[in-house]
């Protein structure tokens, strides 16, 4: 695998994505929020919404923690 970023989640706004980039750095998985400045200024449906990238090596286990925040109802 390559240092190569992917695409992990994608969000309705910014802050529900800044969250699940918190809940990653708590687990050490380093990860970015793309796009969030256009979710800011167009709040439109039209408009994708911010995405949630790590590294290729880490998209597996980062899901994984995603999804368990999911089934917790958190």
């Amino acid at each position: 695998m390559s240092d190569k970023l992917v695409t992990i989640a994608e969000f309705a706004d910014y802050i529900e994505a800044e969250m699940a980039k918190q809940l990653l750095d708590d687990y050490g998985i380093k990860s970015v929020v793309t796009e969030e400045n256009t979710a800011n200024l167009y709040p439109i449906s039209s408009v994708a919404g911010p995405e949630l990238q790590v590294l290729e090596k880490d998209a597996e286990r980062a899901r994984e923690i995603l999804e368990s925040r999911e089934e917790q109802g958190q």
